[in-house]
């Protein structure tokens, strides 16, 4: 652990990390923070609603500091997890660049910020919507979840499907069917995109004990799953055009986006269990990206 004994704190048994900007940065979950963005962007803009230019871009930083803040606590709770796994022993906390403490503080300290702004900004309804959505996230799929089934990335996807409702409630005060339909894109999409990462990370999985389908269901259930899931993510996709929330241009593109999902879920259906390299997962998982 890169940790620095301070003279003023070495007697009294202190330690303070030799955590920077850019660790606190990484405790955000950057990329994951992008897509919460504009997912919640897309929620407050298709709205269409008269809410006033400033109001909507502190609405949206609200929200991704509420992103960010699930992500940190995202990372204290799973350190001793992602120290094993080989695509999160870098991060830091497992690698003693962040202490655990400070994560949780941090977490804590930027989910009550983020909360108390969207409600000053916005409305009540959209600040407990995205209290919710750290609870969930952080609680619900990371605490309890994430470790006891291998339903947790669908029952967990809800986490980080809530953003463009939102986005909506910020710039209606209200929830409706459409944004209703934001999510469900969302949270349909979320099971064929993690399982195709973890069809070729099981490994990481079973070390760390984390039941994720591939490991408890085995590799032909997950695959016959995520071609289902791909098929409603490919219907659901067209529905705005059909409540009148977006046009028919959209439902070309949708329409076009949804049946490439399908077709590399197609492929890794048709994936024989034996291939190691799991080509067709990896791409399936770039596009779905």
């Amino acid at each position: 652990m890169a940790l620095v004994e301070k003279s003023g704190f070495e007697n009294a048994g202190f330690h303070v990390s030799e955590a920077r900007a850019g660790d606190y940065i990484a405790l955000l979950k950057p990329r994951v923070m992008s897509l919460v963005v504009f997912t919640a962007f897309v929620g407050l803009v298709t709205a269409q609603s008269s809410i006033n230019p400033f109001i909507g871009l502190f609405s949206i930083l609200a929200i991704a500091v509420g992103a960010g803040a699930s992500g940190a606590l995202n990372m204290w709770y799973d350190a001793d997890i992602d120290a094993v796994m080989s695509r999160t022993v870098s991060r830091p906390v497992p690698s003693g660049r962040v202490l655990a403490g400070e994560a949780l503080a941090f977490g804590l300290f930027l989910s009550a910020f983020s909360v108390m702004a969207l409600g000053l900004f916005a409305n009540w309804l959209a600040a407990g919507l995205l209290a919710f959505t750290i609870f969930f996230y952080a609680v619900v799929y990371t605490m309890w979840l994430k470790r006891w089934t291998p339903q947790n990335i669908v029952i967990g996807g809800a986490a980080g499907a809530f953003p463009p409702m939102v986005g909506w409630a910020a710039a209606t005060g209200q929830i409706s069917v459409e944004s209703v339909i934001q999510f469900l894109i969302i949270f349909l999409w979320t099971p064929p995109h993690f399982w195709a990462l973890a069809l070729f990370k099981a490994g990481d999985y079973e070390r760390v004990g984390v039941p994720m389908m591939p490991n408890v269901a085995g590799e032909a259930s997950t695959k016959r799953q995520m071609f289902v899931y791909a098929l409603l993510v490919a219907v659901v996709g067209v529905l705005p055009s059909v409540f009148g929330e977006a046009s028919v241009t959209y439902a070309v593109i949708a329409a076009g986006l949804g049946a490439g999902f399908v077709w590399y879920s197609w492929k890794v259906l048709r994936m024989p269990e034996e291939d190691r390299v799991m080509g067709p997962a990896k791409r399936l998982f770039a596009y779905s990206i």
